[in-house]
């Protein structure tokens, strides 16, 4: 059994759609990790791209790292957006789509989101309800898969790259930024709904990490360690010294 079977499922989801919730009703409140524009742009997202959407999304931007260079998505590109927030990462790739849906499964952000697209006017990004291991469209749906800080909230991270896998064309693009670890975690983490909901408790080892995208039938073909992005709280910055808890931006293709 994995340690990942042994988690509260049903309070995970509880406490990361209430602190999602938060992040897109309040911004301003102090979190275990960074918000908004300031954050983006230490991240390497350029000002000129932020300035072109949305204001409302960026400042609940609650990313770990910078991958839309990766994903290098072009005009006639369809993307799905896994765990797509308040939309910055989703407005960001339609700005050079054809199409982008964004997926989450927290309703206020959701709903924020939706609306910064309706009152901007932007038609080709729309957002939908459902979680990233399950998303209810036909295979072979798009060409690139973007995610930021979500995938490792996920109990069952093989599931979401199998989704995510058959969702794409043959040759698409998977493009995300997450947190790993260098180090296992102990059970007394892994096992915690709280250091989940905080981005520290799902972490994955990388090479775990990296195998388990492999075996969904990618082959990674770029990566790079996210210095810029730090945590906030004194557990979270204990988490990143003892386990090598940190940020990477990786891009797959499927095979």
């Amino acid at each position: 059994m994995t340690v990942a079977h042994e988690l509260n499922r049903p309070d995970l989801t509880h406490r990361v759609q209430a602190m999602y919730r938060e992040v897109a009703e309040h911004p301003e409140h102090n979190f275990h990790f960074e918000t908004g524009r300031l954050l983006a742009e230490r991240l390497g997202y350029p000002a000129r791209d932020l300035d072109a959407i949305p204001a409302g999304a960026i400042e609940s931007f609650a990313g770990v790292g910078y991958f839309l260079d990766f994903a290098d998505i072009a005009s006639s590109d369809t993307v799905v957006d896994l765990g797509s927030g308040s939309g910055m990462d989703s407005f960001l790739a339609g700005l050079h789509a054809h199409r982008v849906i964004g997926v989450d499964m927290t309703d206020e952000q959701l709903g924020k989101a939706s609306r910064l697209a309706y009152t901007a006017g932007i038609a080709n990004v729309g957002f939908r309800k459902a979680f990233i291991e399950a998303i209810p469209v036909p295979d072979r749906t798009f060409d690139v898969a973007i995610s930021n800080g979500v995938i490792n909230l996920a109990p069952d991270k093989p599931a979401v790259f199998a989704e995510a896998s058959r969702l794409l064309k043959p040759g698409g693009r998977l493009a995300l930024a997450d947190i790993v670890t260098d180090r296992q975690l102990p059970d007394g983490v892994t096992c915690d709904a709280a250091l989940w909901a905080a981005c520290i408790g799902g972490a994955m080892p990388i090479d775990d990490y990296r195998k388990a995208i492999e075996e969904a039938g990618f082959s990674v073909t770029a990566e790079r360690v996210n210095d810029e992005y730090r945590f906030l709280s004194d557990s979270a910055v204990n988490a990143t010294r003892k386990w090598g808890v940190k940020s990477i931006s990786l891009c797959a293709v499927k095979k």
